[in-house]
């Protein structure tokens, strides 16, 4: 078995590297297993200025690495410096922040002093996924590093290079050898991983269908894991919103990363009386969108990750127009080289249909009207994921009081869903388990420790 990387532009190989044997993984996953037991002894204080010298070193690459992302996954050039930009700023975030966040907690309780102490639990294995290649794997990393914890990444075969990266970056900054490392592993020999002794905890982003194996197997070895997946997020539009803010973004919530987000609002819920407006507006501006290069700076629109994805896509749409879907700007494949779809909205949708019941990982993005706030409130929930949704209304106080009532792990009121590493991110039914991110994610993979003293006699 071989990793390969294509760039998804041109079709066209870019570099190949031959996977490492069962042996060669378990040598590294030891080796993260022994710098753990030294970087363990640092305190919190001691570790933060490897981060803030982490986002530096970002910082000083970042239009290298920027490249690096879009040749490999295919997202726009400017997406991918802000991809790298984002990813400094949440190691500074934590170096600033994570001595508070897992600051010992005093209880009052029966004996003379009771604390809760948080400690790491050692080495750390992440599985992650292609669309955000620097994001995904150190938005898991930095907060478990920081924490006392060592890490090792397993990264989607298709960005190899953005993997080893990143690996180079933590050198960069001066981290202890072994502290973060990457591995290209089989299935077969990551199994064996999860099952060994060198791993205390895995994270996985990525499908639903993953996510299930993995916590199988995670939970067969009695291990801690975090699951991050898939999402079908309802972009719910109240009879109040103003159209042309809200359609404005309604196309980027849909577009970022051209589409291939977990996060991207998927599914659009629009009261009748404003939906005829909507969807005209909203299939103006994804039609006005230009497709191209993704290297290029006027690019607004980059290339579906590879020939599977897009023929996915493709096959999603035509059984939803079968169906009844009309196409109201979009629906083709692009004429050139590479893997591009035309950004597509689609109308007189029903909840049969794949463009809404499956998880899209694409530009096209349906029109589900309903009748008033209860019926999008129902539409919205009637979905296995439940990753994040959004709310858009003038009535700021409804809309907090619609967000309570979706079943998510993340919503937002007059903003499409996003990331920020001062909140907590993660979803509730078939889109995960646990949460990254924040205080709370920075609590994932430790020992919550009770300590009681009492009198001696």
């Amino acid at each position: 078995m071989k990793y390969q990387t294509i760039n998804p532009a041109t079709a066209r190989v870019i570099q190949s590297w031959e996977t490492m044997s069962r042996d060669q993984v378990l040598e590294i996953a030891g080796r993260s297993r022994a710098a753990f037991r030294k970087w363990r002894e640092l305190s919190i204080e001691e570790r933060a200025p490897y981060f803030r010298e982490f986002a530096r070193v970002l910082h000083a690459h970042r239009d290298r690495f920027a490249e690096l992302i879009t040749m490999e996954m295919g997202k726009t050039i400017t997406e991918s410096r802000g991809e790298v930009e984002k990813c400094a700023w949440l190691s500074e975030v934590y170096a600033e922040n994570a001595a508070g966040w897992l600051q010992e907690e005093k209880v009052q309780a029966d004996g003379e002093r009771h604390l809760v102490a948080f400690e790491p639990l050692g080495v750390i294995f992440s599985i992650m996924p292609w669309n955000y290649p620097f994001w995904q794997a150190i938005r898991f990393a930095v907060p478990g590093l920081i924490a006392g914890n060592t890490s090792l990444l397993k990264h989607a075969s298709n960005v190899t290079s953005c993997a080893f990266a990143i690996e180079h970056a933590f050198r960069e900054a001066g981290f202890p050898e072994d502290v973060f490392r990457t591995v290209l592993a089989d299935h077969a020999t990551a199994a064996e991983l999860i099952a060994s002794d060198h791993v205390a905890g895995v994270s996985l982003t990525g499908s639903t269908g993953a996510g299930m194996r993995i916590g199988e197997a995670a939970g067969r070895n009695l291990k801690k894991v975090v699951l991050e997946l898939g999402g079908s997020d309802p972009f719910i539009v109240l009879e109040d919103a103003d159209v042309e803010f809200t359609a404005h973004n309604a196309m980027r919530g849909r577009m970022v990363g051209t589409g291939q987000s977990c996060i991207a609002a998927k599914r659009f819920i629009v009261v009748e009386s404003l939906a005829p407006a909507f969807t005209k507006r909203f299939g103006e501006l994804m039609g006005e969108l230009k497709v191209g290069d993704p290297l290029d700076e006027a690019t607004q629109v980059g290339a579906i990750v590879n020939e599977e994805g897009l023929n996915e896509l493709l096959d999603q749409l035509a059984r939803s127009v079968a169906m009844g879907a009309e196409v109201v700007t979009g629906g083709k494949r692009v004429d050139r080289e590479g893997y591009f779809l035309q950004p597509t909205v689609l109308s007189h949708t029903t909840p049969d249909m794949p463009v809404v019941k499956e998880e899209v990982f694409g530009p096209i993005a349906p029109v589900i009207v309903v009748q008033d706030e209860e019926e999008a409130i129902r539409v919205a929930n009637a979905s296995e994921f439940g990753l994040g949704g959004s709310i858009w209304t003038r009535d700021l106080a409804r809309g907090e009081r619609v967000a309570r009532r979706i079943e998510a792990g993340t919503l937002f009121v007059n903003s499409f869903v996003k990331s920020d590493p001062r909140m907590p991110f993660g979803g509730v039914k078939k889109s995960g388990i646990g949460r990254e991110l924040s205080k709370y994610g920075l609590r994932e993979f430790v020992n919550v420790k009770g300590i009681n003293i009492y009198k001696h006699g």
